[in-house]
């Protein structure tokens, strides 16, 4: 008999925001990886979609207002943030008011960097955000949407009760 508790995964939001040939990342302030490189997001309030929760973490972190375009994909991996099982649907956005500076850190953000989409490969991002990175250069060839075991057998990862 399962005996499980009803422990639920946590949600968040990621976004990737591309500006010409950059991709905004902000410097975590805070642990899990510290002054590591991550991509603009954050835990989804109670009561928040998760489209006005990728917003509002943006605002907050970056001071930038964004439009949500697509969904990359849902990354949900169990393994994916060392505080336990938290799921994130990643958004990939644009700026709303291209006349506005390239942002300014706030919140869990200690500061923000622009990075050339191609200089990505060679770097080293929190959580699985290099996973992301790479599932976002295949979306911009061929379409489609990602999620963390897309290329592995899905159901290797089940937890059996």
């Amino acid at each position: 008999m399962c005996t499980n508790q009803y422990k639920n995964p946590i949600p968040t939001v990621d976004v990737i925001i591309q500006s010409e040939f950059q991709i905004l990342f902000v410097k975590r302030k805070k642990n899990p990886f510290k002054q590591y490189l991550a991509l603009p997001g954050g835990f989804v309030d109670e009561g928040e979609t998760v489209e006005i929760a990728a917003r509002r973490e943006v605002r907050e972190e970056t001071s930038l207002d964004v439009e949500l375009t697509d969904i990359l994909g849902v990354y949900s991996d169990p393994k994916r943030d060392p505080r336990g099982h938290i799921m994130s649907t990643v958004f990939i956005g644009k700026i709303l008011d291209h006349n506005k500076n390239k942002g300014i850190a706030g919140d869990d953000a200690s500061e923000l960097e622009w990075i050339n989409e191609e200089d990505t490969d060679n770097r080293s991002f929190a959580f699985d955000h290099n996973k992301i990175l790479s599932d976002y250069r295949k979306w911009k060839k061929t379409g489609g949407t990602f999620w963390s075991t897309k290329d592995k057998d899905a159901n290797s990862n089940r937890s059996q009760c």
